[in-house]
């Protein structure tokens, strides 16, 4: 197989390519289709050689990448535009409840000395925890980061070492 280099070289199709999903394998065309798909995470992928483009096929809505010469870059979701409510709308999901939590354990503390006066505490920071986990599964769902696979791609590459 053909190893990619690292000049800055126009894309091209029937090249080998780096994965811009798991960053560990390569992409290469796929033989009798007109496609590229990846040999460690199984991605496929189709090429748009007039803008240089790279748009992964098995994903409703495809992530697209720009290949710049040396490396891809981007990676936009076609038809999906974030902005402010969405960010506001996870930070108040993360901080509304853990807030209000907070609050209730300071205007209504414990029994000092009591046998569970840790507990408002640790449910305020468990409640942080929690949500804020709840964001990141989201945004995890939503890009579909692979995360089985970057962790395997950890793996191989610390047995190497």
């Amino acid at each position: 197989m053909q190893t990619f280099k690292k000049s800055t070289r126009p894309f091209n199709s029937q090249d080998t390519y780096p994965c811009p999903v798991c960053r560990t394998g390569e992409i290469a065309a796929m033989p009798m289709m007109e496609a590229l798909a990846c040999n460690f995470c199984q991605h496929i992928f189709t090429a748009s050689e007039e803008r240089q483009s790279l748009k992964m096929a098995d994903r409703q809505p495809p992530v697209t990448w720009h290949w710049n010469g040396k490396k891809w870059i981007g990676a936009h979701l076609e038809g999906v535009e974030f902005g402010w409510p969405y960010f506001a709308a996870a930070i108040g999901l993360i901080f509304l409840p853990t807030t209000l939590l907070g609050l209730s354990a300071y205007y209504f503390p414990p029994v000092p000395g009591s046998r569970l006066s840790w507990l408002p505490a640790a449910w305020t920071g468990l409640a942080f925890l929690s949500h804020l986990g709840i964001v990141l599964w989201l945004v995890g769902e939503f890009y579909q980061f692979p995360a089985a696979t970057y962790l395997r791609a950890w793996g191989r590459r610390i047995r190497r070492r």
